[in-house]
């Protein structure tokens, strides 16, 4: 399994104009909620838990990013279980506004994905690897991480492996 500082260095060589960064900010926690709350049905209320095929894909991207670090991992089960209740709580409406939640915060999530992108310059990381889809919400923590000033060393690494964010400027035409 790659290390936290290898998926983060590799994310981030996709992620490294400002405006891209920002625009994950907003696209990548809508994406995150709206698979969250549309894999919340079906769903079952067994003993005060809601069972859900939402519940075992967040169990499941929870252990992978606590085999990664044990302090993002915290971080991302907490928010993980702050979509699963969301997404519970639209399960639980009807089926217009449930569905309706899930597919248009899906859809905006990937306009503004596309559109950082488009500044960027480049495709998306999960075109190349998969794994940036389990990744892409970890790189926005830890890019919130380090505008906070915390994890030093782990901004230093990935900087030296995918370079500094700068602006991207399109090459003008001659």
């Amino acid at each position: 399994m790659k290390s936290l500082v290898e998926h983060l260095s590799q994310y981030a060589a996709y992620h490294r104009d400002p405006r891209n960064i920002a625009t994950h900010f907003v696209g990548i926690p809508l994406i995150v909620v709206a698979v969250t709350i549309l894999l919340s049905r079906p769903g079952w209320d067994v003993a005060g838990m809601w069972l859900s095929p939402a519940l075992i894909a967040a169990a499941a991207s929870v252990w992978f990013y606590l085999r990664l670090d044990l302090r993002f991992g915290l971080v991302m089960g907490l928010l993980l279980g702050l979509c699963l209740w969301l997404g519970q709580m639209l399960a639980l409406k009807s089926t217009g506004l449930w569905l309706s939640a899930g597919l248009g915060a899906f859809v905006l999530g990937w306009i503004i994905q596309f559109v950082g992108h488009y500044y960027e310059g480049r495709k998306p990381a999960f075109v190349d690897d998969l794994s940036g889809l389990i990744i892409g919400p970890l790189f926005v923590v830890a890019e919130a991480a380090f505008m906070l000033g915390l994890c030093p060393q782990l901004k230093k690494a990935v900087e030296a492996n995918a370079g500094p964010v700068a602006i991207r400027h399109k090459n003008a035409a001659v």
